[in-house]
């Protein structure tokens, strides 16, 4: 039985405020050294540790918080003017701390269990599942991150209940396609990826042409949204289908945070006019020139919120 939709949201706030990287996923770091964490850009001295220290940042934050109740690496790593875009959570670190505590409290075995994590420059992005109580299905998330300083400056994220059934055979998190890791591929690919894959989104999703998939995919395609068929057959159909009921859908990309053979996109995406439209994270993964795997999570844009920045 999934927790009561109060509590759901109350931790999607706190994964609005922390995320998770499994110690064989990042190397552990020393405490940031100003030098280091204040460098930027890929191919520079120093940026491969930035990354890897980025990471190792979130994790520390949600292995404390939200596992053990932890607030003093709150104090160590999240700047106190932290800037939430989680409708469901104030601004600040009092706040995360605050609500780290009262989860641990009533969960004190939920887990915030992390499949994959990419960073580039300033932006770190986890996919996740959020699971409160054992054996429960829980929540598929995705946070991103901003680092000033050495620090967890800002946040946004998008979450969405995890199904109990799907139409293409595939969970929401595994990794189907070739190499089997949940590890980004080398950093020399992550320029060119980035750039095909906007170039395919925007042709897909924002222009609606499906003939990009025929330029932009591999045939190997495989798909982790629950609700479309496996390969790329599967996506034509279901894309087209999305593309006559909703013929004056917008897509609006927002940020693009690419390492390696991943590359994500989060985006508002707007059904009709007037409507409030939906968060939406892509997640593509990128192998000889061709897309071939795709996770997404996404999450209604509500009415209100308890902060004023917006999702976006």
């Amino acid at each position: 039985m999934l927790p009561t939709s109060s509590v759901r949201r109350a931790v999607v706030a706190l994964a609005a405020s922390t995320a998770v990287l499994g110690a064989a996923a990042v190397p552990a770091l020393a405490a940031p050294h100003a030098a280091t964490a204040g460098r930027a850009g890929h191919g520079v001295p120093g940026d491969s540790a930035r990354l890897g220290y980025q990471k190792d940042v979130a994790a520390r934050v949600l292995k404390g918080v939200f596992e053990r109740g932890d607030t003093a690496v709150v104090d160590r790593f999240v700047r106190r003017d932290y800037i939430q875009h989680n409708p469901q959570a104030p601004d600040g670190a009092e706040t995360l701390k605050n609500l780290g505590v009262a989860l641990h409290q009533q969960f004190p075995d939920a887990k915030y269990d992390i499949k994959r994590v990419i960073s580039e420059g300033d932006l770190v992005l986890v996919h996740s599942n959020v699971v409160l109580t054992p054996g429960t299905r829980g929540s598929a998330v995705f946070d991103i991150f901003r680092f000033q300083g050495g620090k967890i400056a800002e946040h946004w994220d998008v979450g969405q209940d995890v199904p109990e059934k799907s139409a293409n055979g595939n969970d929401m998190f595994s990794t189907v396609s070739w190499p089997r890791t949940e590890r980004p591929g080398p950093g020399f690919l992550t320029a060119y990826n980035k750039k095909l894959v906007t170039a395919a989104f925007d042709q897909l999703l924002v222009k609606k042409d499906l003939s990009a998939i025929d330029r932009y995919w591999g045939p190997e395609y495989d798909q982790h949204n629950p609700n479309i068929p496996n390969g790329v057959e599967g996506v034509k159909a279901g894309l087209g289908a999305f593309f006559e009921q909703f013929p004056e859908l917008k897509v609006t990309p927002k940020r693009v945070i690419a390492e390696g053979d991943l590359v994500a996109v989060h985006s508002h995406y707007v059904n009709a006019p007037g409507e409030r439209g939906q968060a939406v994270v892509d997640l593509f993964r990128v192998r000889g020139g061709k897309i071939v795997e795709h996770w997404d999570v996404i999450q209604d844009v509500p009415a209100t919120s308890a902060n004023d920045n917006g999702m976006f």
